[in-house]
């Protein structure tokens, strides 16, 4: 099947936001005496919402409600990704190369306001025809609901997308909704058998090589 579009995720693999969601996980959960541990790969991709859930489950707070605690985890994302947040290596290259062949979706577990004020700070809102937030769809990565709405947003059959994505969650979502993926996992995570799903597994997004691309789009 021939590719038509591209569906992007954000936080770990445009933005290097993923380390920035870790230190705000670290700070609100650690305020209501939930230990978490150094390796948050657990609940890496989950929507906010489900995260706030998983700990709670495992380690109750009496206190604040959980929309409380997911406010505070989004402002407080929000905040160092302006203060210190950088787009990371082959971002920029491997969105002209994607749009040069298509039209771009973004689809993020991310709360929509948050991609925005992401997106804003970078200048890259205009880059996607569309934008998309599992917070819309009632399950989150690994289903592919988030995807599949972003491909009929664009007008474009699953089977002709193309899904890039850095989490193990985001792989299987790709799959799920019977799309190409292309994976960028952290050095860390690249042996997590979802991976191996992957029609492309990259280091960076550097690597992406117009030639892969044309191949499939032509």
């Amino acid at each position: 099947m021939t590719l038509r579009a591209t569906l992007f995720d954000m936080d770990g693999l445009l933005l290097d936001s993923e380390v920035l969601w870790h230190r705000a996980e670290h700070v609100v959960f650690g305020r209501l005496g939930v230990v978490l541990p150094a390796d948050l790969r657990a609940t890496k991709g989950m929507f906010v919402d489900e995260v706030v859930a998983y700990w709670r489950a495992r380690q109750p707070w009496h206190g604040p409600s959980d929309a409380v605690v997911v406010a505070e985890l989004l402002e407080r994302v929000g905040e160092l990704v302006e203060a210190e947040g950088r787009l990371l290596p082959g971002a920029l290259r491997a969105l002209d190369l994607a749009e040069a062949r298509g039209p771009l979706a973004l689809a993020s577990s991310t709360p929509t306001a948050l991609i925005e004020r992401c997106l804003d700070h970078f200048g890259l809102r205009g880059r996607f025809g569309s934008i998309h937030s599992a917070e819309d769809e009632p399950y989150g990565k690994p289903h592919p609901g988030v995807f599949l709405s972003a491909a009929a947003a664009l007008g474009v059959e699953p089977t002709q997308c193309l899904v890039v994505e850095d989490s193990a969650a985001g792989v299987l979502a790709g799959k799920a909704g019977r799309m190409t993926v292309v994976a960028v996992p952290a050095a860390e995570d690249r042996g997590a058998p979802a991976y191996a799903l992957a029609d492309l597994v990259l280091a960076s997004l550097g690597e992406l090589e117009p030639s892969w691309l044309d191949a499939r789009f032509a």
